[in-house]
């Protein structure tokens, strides 16, 4: 069963929420308690100023004792209460009588508060916390002390009360307003968390964690299982991703190179055109470490912009040995489907001769054949020894024969097994186009004739094609091997420029001449061993 993944989107939000909210209680918690002692702390000193403010106040020295006091102390008591915000102030005479009470049922009442034996009998000012019925208070008092001639004696307490719940009160309303700022700091950092997901969730394409793991391990797999190289590079030139066969095709000991630039690790690779015209290349020929590659660069463009290139290449030698294998095969089956349509042509031709009767004529034309037949088959089985060649020849013939065109193989042809630098892929190039080239030199000439000629005695192996054509005009001789260097019209002078660029990498060289008689001589000379 699958488990239901809880989105991102939730957890940053949540994440958000548990965090702003633990940081606003625990700042409201340390707030309220620093409040808490420090308005305990003040409270204890207004208490103390007040108790001791009123002690000294001569009025109050000189009526202490008379029964008058509340009557001439109570608005002067309750002015000092507002303006203090106290709960109360009591005042006691020494012998604990109280003379001012807020509560005036308590005035003329003796006083059991144990707190007055501290100011009565040492003369100290201190504070008290002392638990009524209705609550806990806090009390600053101080002895009023009056002079009696050499000394001073005290003839009274004054005592100034707070109610801890007032205290409770006024922190109550500074946490209010802190939490009131920090709720809003929590909807802030809600509706933060949800840009911040809508961000997230843009950059990761609105895939989630889970998915993107999954992709990751997908692409790992992927990337381990191509046959072929693939390197990613940023819009800045730096690699970001190497597989493990690009690593072991361009011999890179591991993923050190990601993160350097693909000018440092890979110099002949030049990707700007790719990168500044956002313009695919493919299959283009890359030379590194003396292998051939073949590259296909693929840009990265996402809104429009060019955000990296991705490349894949692949040894050129096992797409050579693959094209060698589907060239010898084609080569075999033209060969095989012009044998056929030109000796289907000739029985055709044999049962019209048998059918009119004409007997010695189709047993001369069966001898001819047999004897050219023959002739052919001696050299190029028996002279010709490299099967490659042989197929080529094969299919030639067959297709000259469809042409009507006397195709020659000399006599005194005669090659071993070519040497192994010297691929299919180029002997089919050069054997082919100069063959190919020479049929339609002589296409329109009255008498078709091409001779063929290889030997491999000697150093070199020497390939020549001979047409009875028009030959090759003065002008464009020099030219012949240039690229588009072609009279047949445009997009065409590919044959004989491959041939040259085939046959300058084998270390060999091509000929071309103007027979006497007419027609063209192109002449090859490949190396039987490399040089150097």
């Amino acid at each position: 069963m699958k488990k239901n993944k809880i989105p991102l989107q939730t957890k940053i939000l949540g994440l958000i929420s548990t965090l702003i909210l633990f940081i606003v209680c625990l700042l409201a918690s340390v707030f309220a308690y620093l409040q808490y002692v420090d308005a305990r702390t003040q409270v204890k000193q207004l208490a103390l100023q007040s108790a001791m403010t009123i002690s000294l106040m001569p009025e109050l020295k000189e009526s202490i004792g008379k029964s008058d006091l509340e009557l001439s102390f109570r608005p002067i008591a309750d002015q000092v209460i507002d303006q203090v915000n106290a709960e109360n102030i009591i005042i006691e005479d020494r012998e604990k009588i109280i003379y001012s009470h807020r509560n005036p049922s308590q005035v003329g009442k003796k006083s059991f508060d144990h707190t007055n034996n501290h100011g009565l009998i040492f003369g100290g000012s201190n504070n008290f916390e002392v638990e009524r019925e209705s609550d806990s208070v806090l009390i600053g008092k101080v002895p009023i002390i009056a002079d009696n001639g050499e000394y001073t004696r005290v003839i009274g307490t004054v005592a100034v009360e707070y109610a801890e719940k007032d205290i409770y009160q006024n922190i109550y309303k500074r946490v209010k307003s802190i939490l009131i700022a920090s709720l809003i700091v929590l909807i802030l950092g809600i509706i933060g968390g949800i840009f911040l997901t809508k961000s997230i969730r843009k950059d990761t394409m609105g895939l989630e964690p889970h998915e993107i793991s999954s992709l990751y391990r997908e692409r790992s797999a992927i990337l381990l299982s191509v046959k072929e190289g693939i390197i990613a590079i940023d819009h800045n030139g730096f690699l970001t991703l190497i597989n493990h066969s690009a690593r072991s095709m361009l011999n890179l000991i591991d993923d050190s190179s990601i993160g350097q630039h693909i000018k440092f690790v890979l110099p002949s690779i030049n990707i700007d055109y790719v990168l500044q015209k956002g313009k695919p290349i493919h299959n283009v020929e890359i030379i590194i470490n003396e292998k051939v590659f073949i590259f296909n660069f693929i840009p990265i463009i996402e809104n429009e912009q060019i955000v990296g290139v991705v490349s894949s290449f692949r040894d050129k030698t096992e797409l050579k040995k693959l094209i060698d294998t589907i060239t010898e095969v084609r080569e075999y089956s033209e060969g095989l489907r012009a044998q056929t349509h030109e000796y289907a042509n000739k029985l055709y031709l044999l049962s019209g001769l048998i059918q009119l009767e004409r007997y010695q004529d189709a047993f001369e034309f069966i001898q001819k054949e047999s004897t050219n037949h023959q002739q052919q088959n001696r050299i190029l089985f028996n002279q010709i020894h490299d099967i490659n060649v042989q197929a080529i020849l094969l299919g030639k013939l067959g297709k000259a024969s469809e042409k009507k065109i006397t195709f020659e193989i000399d006599p005194d042809s005669y090659v071993d097994l070519l040497p192994s630098h010297i691929g299919i892929t180029d002997i089919v190039t050069i054997i082919g186009n100069l063959i190919d080239n020479a049929f339609d030199a002589v296409a329109n000439q009255e008498e078709r004739k091409v001779i063929f000629s290889i030997t491999g005695i000697g150093n070199d192996i020497i390939i020549e094609v001979a047409d009875n054509g028009k030959g090759i005009a003065e002008d464009v001789l020099d030219s012949i091997f240039d690229l588009h260097s072609s009279s047949k019209g445009k997009n065409r002078g590919y044959g004989l420029f491959n041939v040259k660029q085939i046959v300058d990498s084998l270390g060999g060289t091509v000929e071309v001449n103007n027979d006497k008689e007419g027609g063209a001589i192109f002449t090859v000379f490949l190396p039987k061993k490399i040089k150097g």
